[in-house]
């Protein structure tokens, strides 16, 4: 059985931005932002967020784990969709408030639940790229997989 991880006290700058114990800073809400990767490609895949038992569970699995901030629930990428992320190498920054993964993807190689590979499919041009009335530019054109295929129909957990 795997040890179940602990986290530090953080006590002084020292420790936390030049030691070697892992003494994350969870923000009110007790979140940490994640940025997640492909280890294949470098491309963005998407932005999620974990709390302490998510942080945990991906440390001791080897696989992605997050909380999600709409259904208020810890969720296991993939778990549903079968789209698991397995984690390449996990990285904390300098003040150990936000961390970095590095996925292999299993499956389809997809990350967003609307069907895109990439949570990041649309662009924002700037002021000079703009085209009249185009605010978002699609950066990915056909979708990896059909969510309803995939989810079912089920109502899209994301509040607006």
């Amino acid at each position: 059985m795997t040890e179940k991880v602990e986290f530090k006290k953080r006590i002084s700058i020292e420790q936390v931005e030049e030691g070697t114990e892992l003494a994350p800073k969870f923000d009110e809400n007790g979140l940490l932002p994640c940025v997640t990767t492909s280890v294949k490609t470098g491309e963005v895949l998407m932005l999620g967020y974990m709390n302490a038992e998510a942080l945990r569970k991906t440390i001791e699995t080897g696989e992605a784990h997050y909380w999600s901030r709409s259904r208020q629930i810890l969720w296991h990428k993939g778990a549903n969709s079968g789209f698991v992320q397995k984690v390449v190498d996990l990285r904390i920054d300098d003040d150990q408030d936000a961390v970095w993964l590095a996925v292999e993807l299993v499956g389809k190689e997809a990350s967003c639940h609307v069907g895109y590979r990439s949570c990041f499919y649309r662009s924002i041009p700037t002021a000079s790229e703009r085209q009249k009335g185009e605010s978002l530019v699609f950066q990915e054109e056909e979708k990896t997989f059909d969510p309803l295929e995939v989810y079912g129909n089920v109502p899209n957990p994301t509040k607006l």
